[in-house]
């Protein structure tokens, strides 16, 4: 999936590594975990009802579009949790 999103500002704060789906990804530290996944060019989940991929709608947390689960928190909304290094994020099942 080719990234849409581009970093404008804020390019120097410290970088932090999390691991979505056991593979390493980059942000920085103050990046939601949807900002990250899609400054890194991923997508947040495959639907669940077989459209494709999603990857985040009203990014404010008011839709379900990019639910995720994060290890010790459950299921979440990655535009309204914040990027922690080490941070084990599973976007499928």
């Amino acid at each position: 999936m080719s990234g849409r999103f581009v970093r404008l500002a804020a390019a120097s704060r410290p970088a932090i590594t999390l691991l979505v789906d056991g593979a390493p990804v980059q942000g920085l530290a103050g990046d939601t975990v949807l900002t990250a996944l899609r400054v890194a060019g991923l997508c947040v989940r495959e639907s669940e009802f077989g459209d494709g991929a999603r990857v985040g709608f009203c990014l404010m947390g008011v839709c379900q579009d990019c639910v995720l689960h994060v290890a010790g928190m459950g299921r979440v909304r990655a535009c309204q949790v914040l990027a922690e290094e080490g941070m084990e994020v599973t976007t499928r099942g």
